[in-house]
């Protein structure tokens, strides 16, 4: 399985392409569109499917553009099918520098299960604390993690329904209990894995 990570936007979130064989899942459409058009193109892979970690405008920008253009349903967690269509909550109404973010309705409220999507393979599970309906998704081998961990740091709570210690529930009972091998692809900045997490994280107290 390959991975290729496109940054895009103001906030430089990271949208990720994943892709078998000759299928390919978006994970993150945050914005530049034709940009994230161009690199699928180059890779020759059909996209099946835009998954979304969560809800926030950051995230979501560039969804209805590749949904328009490669044909393709949007999943994203029942918990924030709403924000899709509302600025106030997907936060475009006071953080961005751009216009606000209308994304339309999702086809899929994504289940807390294991996923076959043509040649792909992963589990959805919840990670909430950075926003409610927060959930990573998990492949052999290595775990997009949204805003919910990143390299050497954790996502925000002070945000609308964020919650520091449940997001540091989520990290520990979901995140670290994968294999230290594990790769994570965090929403902003680096990849790490799970043994650095683990081992250098300051804001993870690991026994």
């Amino acid at each position: 399985m390959h991975v290729a990570r496109i940054v895009t936007g103001d906030l430089m979130e990271n949208c990720y392409l994943i892709w078998q064989k000759q299928s390919l899942l978006i994970i993150d459409p945050g914005a530049n569109a034709a940009n994230i058009s161009q690199q699928i193109t180059q890779i020759g892979a059909t996209p099946v499917a835009i998954l979304l970690t969560h809800a926030h405008y950051d995230h979501i920008g560039a969804v209805d553009d590749l949904r328009d253009e490669f044909q393709v349903p949007v999943y994203i967690s029942p918990l924030e099918i709403e924000w899709l269509q509302r600025p106030a909550l997907n936060l475009s109404e006071s953080l961005s520098k751009e216009k606000q973010v209308l994304v339309r309705p999702a086809e899929y409220k994504l289940e807390l299960r294991e996923y076959t999507l043509a040649d792909m393979s992963f589990k959805v599970v919840p990670t909430p604390g950075h926003s409610i309906g927060s959930v990573s998704f998990i492949f052999d081998g290595f775990v997009v993690s949204g805003d919910t961990l990143f390299h050497g740091s954790i996502g925000r709570t002070d945000l609308h329904t964020g919650d520091f210690e449940q997001l540091l529930h989520s990290i520990t009972s979901q995140l670290l209990v994968l294999p230290d091998h594990y790769k994570v692809y965090p929403g902003h900045g680096q990849t790490t894995s799970i043994a650095y997490e683990k081992t250098t994280n300051p804001f993870l107290k690991i026994n």
